[in-house]
């Protein structure tokens, strides 16, 4: 049966086997990045002489614009830019000054260390609101983390840099591992609660082979809730939000993201679209439909629509739920290239 954009978008979009519609598009502009996370990017592997991609191997802006507005005319709500660190790509206010023509929500996510520079020129283009990651307020802590020579106080003066050109609200994403940051949470809590800034603990995940990710290295949700001493749960504002919200007891509040040992595969609405074009249907993927290749061998819209449809249409990912069973399956694709 031809595809037909108008009639999809009438029923809601394309769904998948388990009747799971796709909303919401992460798009990575590079797969470069100017830190060194060991639970990312490990120096060990991705040193000087990692095979990043070469220029004419990503996607030009124009191309991720052309496939933008097919996922939106598909039903895509939200457009989040990632990388890599996304602000490592030239010009990117010029790609966020295209997507703000389009009827979508853009976002992003970042380190922070470059948000002074580029913030107001994404502003002006018509960028939403951003996420930083930020994994501890310590510097050495930071330091041991990150592998990058800069430091929190970098990043802080990016979530100020966004805050001042209207980029909110702006969440916070920390990602905690055992025996490494835990003894940050309450700091983070204390620094971030009082301000109009969202503060999300994010459970270690196994994304990729080369982060050396092991079960006992996961601080899980119950415990961050213990070391924070939260337990009243804020009603989502959808049913597909990935953050489980609590109310603190000074006001405020925290999210916690648990696909670790909460996982929330049945209501994940979300496609990533790497660098090179492919299309991951999960976090945890190993393969992806090369759009990109499609695109420049001269498919039409309407063609490359239904290729997105087939692919999202197929999918019955579920790893989270399933990890016990899978935590050995090779090949998953780096969070690097397709963003967290």
């Amino acid at each position: 049966m031809p595809y037909n954009l108008d009639a999809d978008c009438m029923r809601g979009g394309p769904s998948d086997r388990f009747g799971r519609h796709l909303k919401d598009l992460r798009i990575s502009v590079t797969d470069r990045c100017n830190f060194r996370c060991r639970y990312c990017m490990p120096r060990e592997v991705f040193g000087n002489d990692f095979p990043f991609l070469e220029r004419g191997g990503i996607m030009s802006f124009e191309e991720i614009d052309r496939l933008a507005g097919i996922f939106i005319d598909l039903g895509v709500e939200k457009i989040r830019l990632t990388g890599g660190e996304p602000l490592l790509r030239k010009n990117l206010a010029d790609l966020v000054s295209m997507l703000s023509m389009r009827d979508v929500e853009i976002a992003m996510t970042t380190n922070g260390v470059l948000l002074p520079r580029h913030a107001p020129a994404l502003s002006a283009a018509g960028l939403d609101r951003v996420t930083v990651s930020l994994d501890a307020i310590d510097e050495s802590t930071f330091a041991s983390i990150t592998d990058s020579g800069h430091t929190v106080a970098s990043v802080i003066a990016g979530i100020e840099a966004a805050e001042s050109v209207g980029l909110g609200p702006i969440k916070i994403n920390t990602v905690v591992k055992k025996n490494l940051n835990e003894d940050e949470i309450l700091d983070l809590v204390e620094r971030f609660s009082n301000r109009n800034i969202a503060i999300r603990f994010i459970e270690y995940m196994d994304v990729g082979t080369t982060n050396g990710w092991s079960m006992g290295e996961v601080v899980t949700a119950e415990e961050i809730r213990a070391i924070i001493g939260i337990n009243e749960q804020i009603a989502p504002d959808k049913k597909s939000d990935v953050a489980k919200r609590y109310r603190l007891a000074k006001g405020g509040e925290v999210g916690i993201i648990s696909s670790v040992t909460e996982p929330f595969c049945g209501d994940c609405t979300r496609a990533r679209l790497s660098a090179d074009g492919r299309l991951f249907t999960c976090l945890f993927s190993s393969k992806g439909t090369d759009l990109l290749t499609m695109m420049r061998d001269g498919l039409t819209d309407v063609e490359i629509a239904e290729a997105i449809e087939m692919t999202w249409g197929n999918r019955e990912d579920r790893y989270s739920e399933l990890r016990s069973e899978q935590v050995t399956a090779s090949n998953r694709i780096e969070m690097s290239f397709i963003g967290g």
